[in-house]
């Protein structure tokens, strides 16, 4: 989810707001809203009161957390998009260490192939510098973005898939 998605949120529906900050948080971030609030200079309690829905966020407010979030994405800008079901991605480390080298890796969870095509855009457009997916959509992803694509070949997963129903046969 990108700030642009955050703000469409809040746009979109009541509570949007809300329920899109948490995944940002939560789920992007990996950060509690109390380290959110010393990095932003907002208040706890008025998180808080925003979160709950007991107060609207003004228009002050909902700028300075867009510029905290801009700055925290900012500091992630080298990723790697990977987009996959979710549950390809449970447990799925969001930095990675190869050959000596830490590179940050952000999850674009997907059910059918049109997700995958949308999610490929969205990457490359929240700065994704390469993008990791399944080979059955990784022609089309490569036709419709300009940065590179690597399709995922699951030969271990597909070994201990055999492995595991060699009695039925």
């Amino acid at each position: 989810m990108t700030v642009e998605d955050l703000i469409s949120s809040m746009l979109r529906e009541e509570g949007g707001f809300q329920k899109s900050f948490r995944n940002i948080l939560n789920e992007e971030l990996e950060m509690s809203l109390s380290e959110f609030c010393q990095i932003s200079g907002i208040s706890q309690s008025t998180m808080y009161k925003i979160l709950e829905e007991k107060r609207e966020p003004n228009l002050r407010t909902v700028r300075q957390i867009i510029k905290v979030l801009k700055s925290l994405y900012a500091d992630e800008q080298n990723f790697v998009a990977i987009i996959a079901s979710p549950r390809f991605m449970e447990g799925m480390p969001k930095t990675t260490n190869v050959q000596g080298r830490d590179i940050a890796v952000r999850e674009y969870a997907i059910g059918t192939v049109e997700d995958a095509i949308i999610a490929a855009v969205r990457a490359e457009r929240d700065g994704a510098v390469a993008i990791i997916c399944a080979p059955i959509i990784a022609p089309t992803v490569e036709k419709i973005i300009s940065i590179p694509v690597s399709p995922i070949i699951p030969y271990n997963s597909v070994m201990d898939a055999l492995e595991a129903v060699k009695n039925l046969i």
